[in-house]
């Protein structure tokens, strides 16, 4: 039985099909790989992206070249990873709002249809913050505060269709509570207003919203992810505190265009998460508020279309819009 089935996977690698595949994995990359970040230099996507810049490089035998294409909530840079050819050269740094803006932009470009995932590199849960003069100290004292104060809380994020604007909808659809929602031009404006108390509430990206828990500027209530998040054990998740069922992350995740060869994609898959893995960069991440993603490109795609399925009934509750 092992001697027919060595002959028959023997049969397989040497067939005419099977022939271009290998080929086309054993020549990846043939030049230097363009690594497209769709935010600007200097926010999460960036640095994350820099991180596994030189690693990456020197395990494919090839330079990895920042191109950072900011602008849209990403839209930019995906539009621009969409349009290049699909060899493996050209791939994207990514956040959700890979999916919140496809909704957004109708038939500017569909998550499922035109892109190829290769990995979720990281995720990050959104804290739920307020100003610590607001006298709520947990999220049922919230909810409570804003029922007695109809229109009179506020919640901040850095523009509409971001995960921490989409935390922030979910949150008020689940409650019923009448918030405003103020769309800013990136998260440290709004980070900023909230500490100075301009804004009352915002869900945050941990990453940038954690030194701010940290040395007292803000007071966190709550964690918007399924479970607690290791670097702050003590706090609750939203679900745990009332609303059962709710759960969102932000996650950042590398795309390619649509139709790259699987053995490509599989080899990019396969370098990337063996950088991320290492104690060291999984450490690195914790201090920034995220957790290694991993896994395969298909369970990527599947978290892909989960997201759209949710955040889509978010934006149609919600009446999302752009304007």
């Amino acid at each position: 039985m092992r001697r027919r089935t060595l002959i028959a996977g023997a049969a397989v690698l040497t067939s005419p099909l099977a022939a271009p595949r290998l080929a086309g994995a054993q020549a990846f990359p043939t030049r230097p790989l363009r690594l497209v970040v769709a935010w600007p230099p200097g926010g999460s996507a960036d640095i994350l992206s820099r991180q596994i810049q030189g690693p990456l490089g020197g395990a494919l035998g090839q330079p990895v070249v920042i191109d950072n294409r900011g602008g849209a909530s990403g839209a930019i840079g995906t539009a621009e990873v969409i349009r290049a050819p699909a060899d493996g050269h050209v791939f994207c740094m990514v956040t959700s709002t890979l999916v919140s803006m496809a909704l957004l932009q109708r038939g500017s470009y569909d998550p499922l249809r035109d892109v190829t995932p290769i990995l979720q590199h990281s995720r990050v849960a959104n804290i739920m913050a307020v100003n610590p003069a607001l006298p709520v100290r947990s999220v049922a004292e919230l909810i409570a505060f804003a029922r007695q104060h109809p229109g009179g809380l506020s919640f901040g994020s850095p523009g509409i269709g971001s995960a921490v604007h989409i935390s922030g909808e979910m949150f008020r659809l689940a409650t019923g509570a009448n918030m405003t929602h103020i769309p800013y031009r990136g998260g440290g404006p709004a980070l900023a207003d909230l500490v100075t108390g301009s804004l009352h509430l915002m869900f945050g990206n941990a990453s940038s919203t954690l030194p701010y828990v940290r040395d007292g500027s803000l007071r966190a209530l709550a964690v918007t992810s399924a479970r607690r998040v290791p670097y702050l054990p003590d706090l609750p998740t939203v679900a745990e505190s009332g609303l059962p069922g709710f759960a969102i992350d932000e996650w950042y995740g590398v795309i390619g265009p649509r139709g790259m060869p699987a053995a490509v994609v599989d080899r990019l898959n396969a370098v990337m998460s063996e950088i991320l893995s290492t104690p060291a960069e999984r450490a690195r991440l914790l201090g920034m508020g995220a957790e290694v993603g991993v896994g395969t490109p298909a369970e990527f795609g599947r978290l892909i279309a989960e997201d759209l399925d949710k955040i889509g009934r978010v934006v149609r509750d919600a009446r999302l819009t752009l304007d």
